[in-house]
């Protein structure tokens, strides 16, 4: 009869031994549900706090707008005559990006811009047959007593 009770009471040992193993085991999970929910809950703030520094950074301007300035005859007596300079941008970009950047590299007051989109030429060299590439052109008009010195 001894025998009995001790297996009985190894067993009854052994229940709650399980039964402790899978409370620690249901805390862990909802110890883990409360930490992925903190996550979440961090993430959030930081794309939260990215977005506002992307809406800072659209105040600011890029120099990769800016390719070069087109030196030409025409643009020459633009800047001359009616204070209008001609830069090369990125195609992509619009007028607000060009003003910004023109403002920000150069330091001046721009009041407007007009946007030429070049298409690409063929050309001929021997038998070889190619394009020359198309690009976009910015026709900056600065205010009175503003200048850039390109050369």
């Amino acid at each position: 009869m001894g025998r009995t009770i001790m297996a009985l009471l190894d067993f009854l040992k052994q229940k709650k031994e399980i039964e402790k193993s899978k409370e620690k085991k249901a805390t862990k999970k909802v110890d883990s549900v409360k930490v992925e929910k903190e996550v979440k809950k961090e993430e959030k703030v930081v794309s939260e706090k990215s977005i506002s520094k992307s809406n800072k950074k659209a105040g600011s301007f890029s120099y990769s707008v800016i390719k070069e300035p087109h030196i030409s005859e025409k643009a020459s007596d633009l800047a001359e005559r009616n204070n209008q300079y001609v830069f090369e941008v990125a195609g992509g970009s619009n007028k607000i990006e060009i003003k910004k950047a023109v403002e920000g590299v150069y330091g001046v007051k721009v009041l407007s811009v007009n946007i030429v989109k070049i298409p690409h030429k063929k050309r001929r060299i021997g038998k070889t047959t190619g394009f020359k590439k198309a690009y976009t052109k910015a026709i900056v008009l600065l205010k009175k007593g503003d200048k850039i010195e390109i050369l």
